[in-house]
């Protein structure tokens, strides 16, 4: 599978998140906030900062679901992206 452009394929990682004064908000709590994390599966022909196995913060507002094969994704456009931890994957 193949990117084209500026999209980029992420699978969305559900985590808790804890806050300063010590609460715990659960993966549903944190589907209130703009940003999401995700993994890169496939950063698009056009996008030259973001790897295969990169962590990311984008803004979900802008991406959509997508299935391919059975598995579902979701793809965002590079624009999107305000955070990067690059991390070296085997893919």
């Amino acid at each position: 599978m193949i990117a084209i452009g500026k999209n980029i394929i992420v699978n969305d990682i559900d985590e808790e998140i804890k806050t300063e004064s010590g609460l715990l908000l659960s993966a549903e709590d944190a589907r209130g906030f703009r940003y999401k994390k995700a993994k890169v599966v496939t950063p698009g022909t056009d996008v030259t900062v973001i790897n295969p196995g990169d962590e990311i913060y984008y803004d979900k507002s802008h991406s959509y679901t997508m299935v391919i094969g059975d598995t579902p994704y979701t793809i965002i456009q590079e624009r999107d992206v305000v955070v990067v931890s690059h991390r070296h994957s085997s893919l």
